[in-house]
């Protein structure tokens, strides 16, 4: 069970949400699906450069200045630095993005995921909240504003992702990563700040 629930927590991993979350964007029938294949592929670059290259090739360098004890990161002390020079990688994928000219539901997509980032850092100073949670929660509540501002069916979709988050929660309560309310909090505050950004 607990090998399962590390293959879990690798599958959902909270870098690799952004570049899920483009990739529902793009299949859901909106204007952005239209958009050629290189096009979409640059976008896929960028994202998954930013938002989980970057950020994962730091965490040696980290390791070796003793800023992170391990690549677990079980505190929520050693979270801070990674996930600060990983919100500092975000908003060079937005800036790059936006200077490439992507349609506006790409760039605001984007622009939340980093929002949603700077709140974990506060709250990580303080608190272990589920960093996993709030990424696949974040994935959860922009495919569920695509859905209600574009009149879309997204129900299958959806059915995934809220299965998926259950399987990640229980997952990481399994390993002891965090507490129940960490959890709920990560998820709760994801899929707020992503729905609500994405359906304005």
């Amino acid at each position: 069970m607990k090998l399962a629930s590390k293959i879990v927590s690798i599958l959902f991993h909270p870098m690799l949400m952004p570049t899920i979350g483009i990739y529902l964007i793009f299949q859901a029938g909106t204007h952005v699906s239209y958009m050629s294949l290189d096009a979409k592929r640059i976008i896929y670059f960028t994202v998954f450069l930013s938002t989980a290259i970057l950020p994962l090739s730091l965490l040696p360098l980290l390791y070796q200045f003793k800023l992170i004890k391990s690549f677990n990161m079980e505190t929520s002390r050693e979270r801070l630095f990674p996930v600060f020079f990983a919100g500092l990688f975000y908003y060079l994928g937005y800036a790059l993005l936006k200077k490439m000219g992507v349609p506006g539901l790409i760039g605001n997509f984007m622009l939340v995921t980093l929002l949603a980032l700077l709140l974990a850092v506060g709250i990580t100073i303080f608190w272990k909240i589920s960093m996993h949670m709030i990424g696949i929660g974040g994935v959860t509540g922009a495919v569920m504003a695509l859905a209600l501002r574009y009149g879309l069916d997204m129900s299958g979709w959806m059915v995934l992702l809220f299965l998926a988050s259950g399987i990640t929660a229980t997952a990481r309560l399994h390993l002891g990563a965090h507490t129940p309310a960490q959890v709920y909090a990560g998820f709760v505050l994801g899929w707020s700040v992503v729905f609500g950004s994405v359906l304005m």
